[in-house]
């Protein structure tokens, strides 16, 4: 057996190494929990299929991800700031690299680190103290069995929490174009629910992968749009990583 413990950033043999995951916990001495670096998956694998990867490989990826940042800040130099964001982060690695984004992005946000199993537990109160413009409600998720059961919630990871939130959202603010927008979601996340309980955009319609940054830019373009313009999917996808496949939703008015 590997000598991998908790903490350790490894891929996956079987899938040529594609994503980089932290090693969240060892079950048995053989069946992993995964969380991906810098997309928001969770997997399961066997230890004898993981490999362990190197400094230089991750500072890598950081390096591509700092460039992004760089990208959007940029691109966002002579916009006007006017919306504001609470983003509630089941993942403490992402929280800070979503403050960092929105420090650099000029954007005033709030930033949590919750557990995505919490946060139902406490938006509400959060909506009722910070009264935000937008609502962020993300962390990691995924489908235990990609082939079926698009549509049992049983099948996602923490959807379900997702879904609750979105809905313990709209029981404090119902409207869905003046008042709060709110995107939901993660990797595979059950998009039809999200979008069903309340969500303005959520992820995933394809059941895929997404980004890291995909979230902070669809509340990017949403608190940097002139307060009462419509913003559907159209005016974002092409800054998704994967567009429409990854991210979806019926619109919002900031």
């Amino acid at each position: 057996m590997k000598r991998l413990k908790k903490g350790d950033i490894v891929g996956r043999i079987s899938y040529n190494k594609d994503i980089f995951f932290i090693i969240k916990d060892i079950k048995d001495k053989k069946n992993v929990l995964l969380e991906g670096l810098f997309v928001r998956i969770i997997a399961d694998s066997d230890i004898n299929d993981l490999e362990l990867i190197s400094l230089k490989e991750i500072n890598k990826e950081e390096i591509i991800f700092e460039q992004g940042i760089k990208k959007e800040e940029n691109r966002n130099q002579i916009k006007a700031i006017t919306g504001k964001i609470l983003h509630l982060d089941g993942d403490k690695r992402y929280s800070e690299k979503s403050s960092r984004y929105y420090q650099k992005m000029g954007i005033n946000a709030i930033v949590k680190n919750v557990s995505e199993k919490r946060q139902p537990q406490i938006v509400y109160n959060l909506l009722e103290y910070y009264r935000p413009d937008i609502l962020v409600i993300t962390g990691h998720d995924g489908m235990f069995n990609k082939k079926h059961g698009f549509y049992d919630i049983y099948n996602y990871r923490n959807s379900k929490f997702f879904i609750e939130t979105v809905r313990e959202a709209r029981r404090f603010e119902k409207d869905y174009y003046t008042d709060l927008m709110i995107f939901a979601g993660a990797c595979q996340s059950y998009f039809e629910a999200l979008i069903q309980a309340g969500a303005n955009f959520a992820s995933s319609p394809a059941r895929i992968l997404i980004d890291i940054m995909d979230p902070l830019k669809v509340a990017r373009k949403i608190a940097t749009t002139d307060e009462f313009n419509y913003i559907s999917i159209e005016d974002i996808e092409k800054e998704l990583r994967d567009g429409r496949r990854g991210i979806g939703g019926i619109g919002a008015k900031r």
